[in-house]
């Protein structure tokens, strides 16, 4: 098990022990904390878009060029800004903090 630290729109941080393999969004969404992940996956809508914190970065890696054009259509894009859906739980994110972006 990976952990991953998520805080929501509101400020309030959540742990979630999450299993290596599936993607941050498929991990975290049951919780209900904020990652919708409508599309399922596919790229398609930005309704699982985080903010990476700065420090994760370079290991969690850029978007690919597909991810980056769907990321246009979101909300609040940051430079570290990610789709949850395109981001693979594994070892090495271990402690992983990411921000859910407010909708305004």
């Amino acid at each position: 098990m990976t952990t991953l630290h998520v805080v929501d729109a509101s400020g309030r941080t959540h742990t979630v022990d999450a299993t290596d393999g599936l993607s941050v969004m498929e991990a975290t969404r049951t919780f209900n904390i904020g990652i919708a992940g409508e599309c399922e996956g596919s790229i398609a809508c930005a309704t699982c878009h985080v903010w990476i914190d700065a420090a994760w970065k370079t290991r969690v890696g850029s978007p690919s060029e597909q991810e980056a054009e769907m990321l246009d259509c979101a909300f609040n894009v940051r430079e570290t800004s990610r789709l949850s859906c395109q981001i693979r739980v594994s070892p090495d994110l271990d402690g992983l903090l990411m921000t859910i972006p407010h909708k305004s």
